[in-house]
């Protein structure tokens, strides 16, 4: 069933940003007078093509590949060109034109990203406030984050959602380790919290760079669930299951984990009636603890795993929405672009020296799924989702590597500083260079989508 939506949702995301990308291309190749052959998204032979009804008859073409696509141009590099046309080849064009037609790509998915944040920020994004408690033993934890804390600025940024704190964090370790963090107690008066991160290597693997600081959301009201339950444990065997919330043991009130393991050592061993919630049910069984060995010690057990965390409604009551008038929310577009463009490229650079793992790199697949999960949570969800990936499009495009947009950008810089092209063998040689580094980034990539699965 999720391939129902995961197949659809990857086409449509990599369908728009393809699209995009090669019309940035395509309306100033056009613009500036350059003869446009073909528009294709897709790579391969075009299973469905038509052409243009003006004088230049642009042949408009779907291919069966949706990894990219392409904006053919008349160019006398690639076959014999009319000499009333010449005028009109991308390679006679003076160099400043190049640079445009070939900047215009990676630019209309930037424009893209602005437009697609505008108007989620327009619609309306749900959210949660900035409020966390801190994990024991953790930087947050050592900077004195109480439960209930509420963030209400991150080195001097005001926050308003929990999404704005989780950024923002980020933002500013990339500047500095030591972030400074503006809450609010539970009690309403203002403190300054300021985590040293120093010696966290937050994003050296794939897990949650908020929790490695001992950052968690919070929420005024917990409960007791059942993360898991052992096989062939006391639980299992009375018909308990994981998420089922634990209300009551023997009628006494459950608020937190503690309170199940000190009623389950007072059992002695005999029967204990457990009140769950499972969905809209309400359920009594009877469980007996059973000694085993824990540890080196013997110990009374039930087999359940526990964790806290607050209930459906709880969550729902503190949902509001993050919405903002039409130039508000153009503004916002504009910031949230630059916001993750300059951490986007942040990250690429500690990547390289080695402090972000490679196993952030995502491939197809990762994109897909992702893409399959925001189609799932709802338009916003969606349209934020495309957004990220159209400056992520937009970054890998101006990466100085041959065969891509910023390689031939590379190129017209040199030309335009030593005042001729650069030869061709140096070209030849630079798509080879480029044509190896994108294989190898690509190998990569499948390689850990392929291993996520297998986790």
């Amino acid at each position: 069933m999720d391939l129902l939506i995961i197949i659809p949702a990857f086409l449509v995301t990599i369908g728009i940003l393809v699209t995009i990308h090669e019309f940035g291309h395509y309306w100033v190749a056009r613009k500036l007078g350059v003869k446009v052959l073909r528009f294709s998204v897709g790579m391969g032979k075009p299973f469905w093509s038509k052409r243009g009804k003006d004088a230049d008859q642009v042949e408009y073409a779907l291919a069966p590949f949706p990894i990219g696509g392409y904006v053919q141009m008349l160019d006398e590099r690639e076959g014999t060109v009319d000499p009333s046309e010449v005028h009109r080849a991308f390679n006679r064009q003076p160099v400043w034109k190049r640079f445009a037609i070939v900047a215009a790509g990676p630019i209309a998915n930037f424009l893209l990203a602005i437009f697609l944040y505008a108007l989620m920020f327009g619609i309306g994004v749900p959210a949660y406030p900035p409020l966390v408690t801190a994990l024991p033993n953790t930087p947050a934890a050592e900077a004195g984050i109480q439960a209930g804390d509420k963030i209400v600025a991150v080195a001097g940024h005001p926050v308003v959602s929990f999404q704005d704190a989780r950024q923002m964090i980020l933002e500013q370790y990339l500047v500095d380790p030591i972030v400074s963090l503006e809450v609010e107690t539970q009690q309403g008066q203002p403190a300054t919290r300021t985590m040293d991160l120093t010696d966290i290597a937050m994003l050296a693997d794939e897990r949650d760079y908020l929790q490695k600081a001992g950052l968690r959301n919070w929420a005024p009201q917990l409960a007791v669930y059942a993360a898991g339950v052992r096989p062939n444990s006391p639980a299992e065997a009375a018909g308990v299951k994981p998420s089922d919330k634990i209300v009551a043991i023997n009628a006494v009130p459950i608020q937190t984990s503690d309170d199940v393991m000190r009623l389950v050592r007072q059992s002695e061993g005999k029967a204990l009636i457990l009140k769950l919630e499972r969905a809209n049910e309400v359920l009594s069984l009877s469980v007996t603890p059973q000694w085993q060995e824990v540890n080196g010690q013997q110990a009374l057990i039930m087999g359940i795993s526990l964790t806290e965390r607050s209930p459906p409604e709880v969550i729902q009551q503190l949902q509001f929405t993050q919405r903002y008038g039409l130039v508000d929310a153009l503004v916002r577009g504009i910031e949230e672009t630059r916001q993750i463009t300059v951490m986007s490229v942040k990250l690429m650079g500690r990547l390289v020296t080695g402090e972000v793992s490679l196993k952030n790199i995502s491939g197809p697949v990762t994109i897909a799924q992702f893409s399959g999960e925001a189609a799932k949570s709802g338009l916003t969800y969606f349209i934020g989702f495309l957004a990220i990936i159209s400056v992520s499009l937009g970054i890998l495009n101006l990466l100085p590597i041959p065969m891509l947009d910023g390689g031939h950008l590379l190129f017209y810089i040199v030309e335009m500083i030593k005042g001729s092209p650069v030869s061709q063998r140096v070209e030849e040689l630079g798509m080879r260079v480029g044509l190896t580094a994108i294989g190898s980034l690509m190998v990569l990539a499948l390689y850990n989508d392929l291993m996520r699965l297998i986790r």
